[in-house]
């Protein structure tokens, strides 16, 4: 069965997530390319199977990726199989993409079985929650930003029973540190 990887980037010291419109998602905007960290970022995408978000991440991909030739990532999310959960969009119009509509945890049972590789889950902060309240997420792959937010949105908030993790690597960047956790079973 397939593994459910989170994918989380702009993840601040004390614990939040950059959301647009904030100091701390133009400090992450600001951070100068790092070769190293575009081409692990494109071979993990690459390298999976399928990518899952909800509507709001969807929207926000949907409109950068298929004009974003500059962007190492454009071309392996573009050319993926991609789908979004939504109750409430009618149409994805990016390459490859379908909308699910059925119960959340149905859906990623389907999903797991339909296939070989890795699924990459890229949020918003709202669909990460819903499938960690589930207990559906087998990795996270979390970026952590030098940076003190102060204030935002919390991505480990009311996720449910908590869950000791292992962590599998740890990857130092420019911008931050990358670190790879798996549940541990």
């Amino acid at each position: 069965m397939r593994k459910l990887v989170a994918r989380v980037f702009d993840y601040s010291l004390d614990g939040f997530v950059a959301t647009e419109g904030t100091e701390f998602f133009q400090f992450c905007r600001d951070q100068p390319d790092d070769p190293a960290e575009d081409a692990s970022g494109s071979e993990f995408y690459a390298g999976a199977d399928m990518h899952i978000m909800g509507r709001v991440a969807y929207q926000s991909m949907a409109s950068y990726f298929p004009t974003a030739a500059d962007d190492p990532n454009a071309e392996p999310l573009n050319a993926a199989r991609k789908v979004v959960f939504s109750r409430t969009l009618k149409t994805a119009d990016w390459a490859n993409t379908t909308i699910a509509i059925g119960d959340l945890g149905l859906e990623i049972d389907k999903l797991r079985r339909g296939g070989d590789g890795y699924i990459v889950v890229h949020g918003g902060i709202s669909f990460w929650r819903s499938l960690a309240r589930l207990d559906l997420i087998d990795e996270y792959r979390v970026t952590l930003v030098p940076y003190l937010a102060g204030e935002g949105r919390r991505l480990f908030e009311d996720v449910g029973k908590s869950c000791s993790l292992d962590l599998l690597s740890s990857t130092a960047f420019r911008s931050g540190l990358q670190l790879e956790y798996r549940r541990h079973r």
